[in-house]
């Protein structure tokens, strides 16, 4: 996402809940409950509806943020595209972030926003 409002990388390394999947690893799949999003700490993980690549995601980009927030079924199925390291943020971690840092709030708008231009210009 070009111009992110806030470094989430930077924000989350000091993280308890940081996660590593390999190269290849699956990090959630379509249609499984998601009860966490993450933030993408180092690596690329591959955004796949089923085998069709929807987005790339790298360092300080948003993951499975649209479950955390409405509570339905992961919409699309994350795959680490290379060894990644993930800051797994849960519903309550997610809640103290958007009272505490009102930006972080804004930046997950924004990241909601964008993807749903990209969808809309590739139809």
């Amino acid at each position: 996402m070009a111009g992110p409002l806030l470094r989430l990388e930077k924000l989350f390394a000091s993280s308890r809940n940081i996660e590593s999947f390999p190269a290849g690893a699956t990090v959630f799949q379509q249609g499984e409950a998601g009860d966490s999003m993450y933030v993408v700490l180092e690596g690329t993980v591959d955004i796949m509806l089923g085998d069709k690549l929807l987005d790339l995601s790298g360092p300080g980009d948003l993951l499975g943020e649209m479950s955390l927030i409405d509570n339905k079924a992961r919409s699309a199925t994350a795959v680490a595209r290379t060894d990644v390291k993930l800051a797994r943020v849960d519903e309550s971690a997610f809640l103290t972030m958007v009272q505490e840092t009102p930006f972080f709030a804004l930046h997950v708008m924004r990241v909601l926003v964008e993807r749903m231009r990209r969808s809309r210009a590739r139809l």
